[in-house]
């Protein structure tokens, strides 16, 4: 049952709120656990479909009905903002679940509100944060297990404010490679946009007058009126094809792990783009490898979890693989140094000094510092150098089409002059 309840604590602050129990006793007795006072208890009255839902198991719920709290998916924005507050809260000496609380009395987002209400439900009834966090899709379990080792050791701030500084790097890197293709993107949409429109509206405007006169037309222009006759008549078709080979692609990369290795190992060849995408997939692996090492995760761990936020399927095989050596007993830097292509020699060297220093948290917090400046520079030179490429091709296909109007209009000229 869902019971309504205003309570006040013992500094008289009062708060509204909603919980699910078997009786009034107890959310009275929950209240009070939490050193609260019930003013009011109210249950909350469901309307027959409601009830009805409610009975239901939910492994037997229909799936296109209300979601179950633990499925939502929150933003990234969001979950920063959880972990930031968290993280300031609990340095400011407030106890874990008044701060919870706080946040529940703040949400103005209903599905950030379940989860909130969820995990402070959780935390009365014994079950720990981290233990209540793992049992949320939202919670990737890279940050359960710093939050885990954080109230393992009694620095869970420490442990938020990792999780803080780590997911700001993810988001930054992601935020500056989609940035840097965007404006790629664009010219690639404008040109592509631009060639239909002169194929399907302005060419054939110019084929009905040049057929009128009767002038042997160019070869620039039999192409470009070939393209246009192509196009307004098997436009379709050619979509059609483009969707069909999309999804045969799709497939194929998800399906067919030859075709996913190969492509995976094409792309970091690609000249400048492979580049970043390998310096990018380097530096999202080596700031969550180091923050987990730092935070007290068992290297295993470390290596597993900091796998599965490699993209490339590639290097997160090579990293699979060293996984394997690393359990025989083989130092990492020994086990990456066989795979030259994913991890480059500095890489590997650093990771070196790290093991045998004892510090290979550190070593693999200042690699990632440095590829990351790196990243942002290949990123850099990846628009430098696609930017005049794309706008020399828009100029190339607009000077082919005017040219070959032009020429079909000068032989136009020469028929009536004749």
């Amino acid at each position: 049952m869902k019971f309504t309840y205003v309570a006040v604590n013992n500094k008289g602050r009062k708060y509204k709120n909603e919980m699910n129990a078997n009786s009034k006793e107890e959310v009275i007795q929950n209240l009070e656990a939490r050193g609260m006072k019930a003013l009011s208890v109210t249950e909350v009255k469901l309307t027959a479909a409601q009830q009805a839902e409610e009975d239901i198991p939910f492994y037997k719920r229909d799936l296109g009905g209300n979601k179950d709290v633990h499925d939502i998916k929150i933003s990234n924005k969001k979950l920063l903002a959880f972990m930031h507050q968290m993280a300031l809260m609990i340095r400011s000496g407030i106890s874990l679940s008044i701060a919870m609380e706080v946040l529940c009395d703040s949400e103005k987002d209903k599905n950030m509100m379940k989860i909130l209400q969820e995990i402070t439900s959780n935390l009365y009834n014994g079950i720990t944060l981290s233990q209540s966090l793992a049992s949320f899709k939202t919670f990737p379990e890279v940050y359960v297990n710093i939050i885990q080792t954080g109230e393992a050791n009694g620095r869970l701030d420490t442990a938020f404010e990792k999780c803080v500084a780590l997911l700001k790097k993810s988001m930054a890197l992601r935020g500056k490679l989609v940035g840097a293709m965007i404006y790629p993107i664009f010219l690639l949409v404008l040109t592509v946009a631009l060639i239909i429109v002169m194929s399907v509206v302005v060419l054939p405007s110019f084929k009905d007058l040049f057929t009128s006169f009767g002038s042997d037309l160019p070869a620039m222009t039999k192409i470009t009126m070939g393209i246009s006759d192509f196009l307004v008549g098997y436009g379709w078709v050619l979509l059609i094809i483009v969707i069909v080979l999309g999804v045969i692609l799709k497939l194929l990369n998800t399906k067919y792990e030859p075709f996913k290795m190969w492509w995976a190992t094409a792309q970091m060849q690609i000249p400048i783009i492979g580049e970043v995408l390998r310096l990018n997939q380097i530096t999202r692996f080596a700031n969550m490898l180091a923050t987990l090492t730092e935070s007290g995760v068992n290297i295993l761990n470390s290596l597993e979890l900091s796998r599965d936020v490699v993209s490339n399927y590639y290097v997160a095989d090579c990293l699979d693989q060293i996984i394997e050596d690393v359990k025989i007993g083989t130092p990492i830097n020994v086990a990456m140094s066989r795979y030259p292509k994913a991890f480059d020699t500095m890489f590997v060297s650093m990771v070196r000094v790290g093991e045998e220093s004892g510090m290979l948290g550190d070593s693999l917090m200042k690699m990632a510092d440095m590829y990351e400046e790196q990243a942002n520079d290949a990123t850099q030179r990846m628009t430098d150098a696609m930017t005049p490429l794309m706008t020399v091709i828009i100029a190339g296909v607009v000077g082919f089409v005017v040219i070959s109007i032009v020429q079909a209009m000068f032989g136009m000229y020469d028929v009536i002059g004749a």
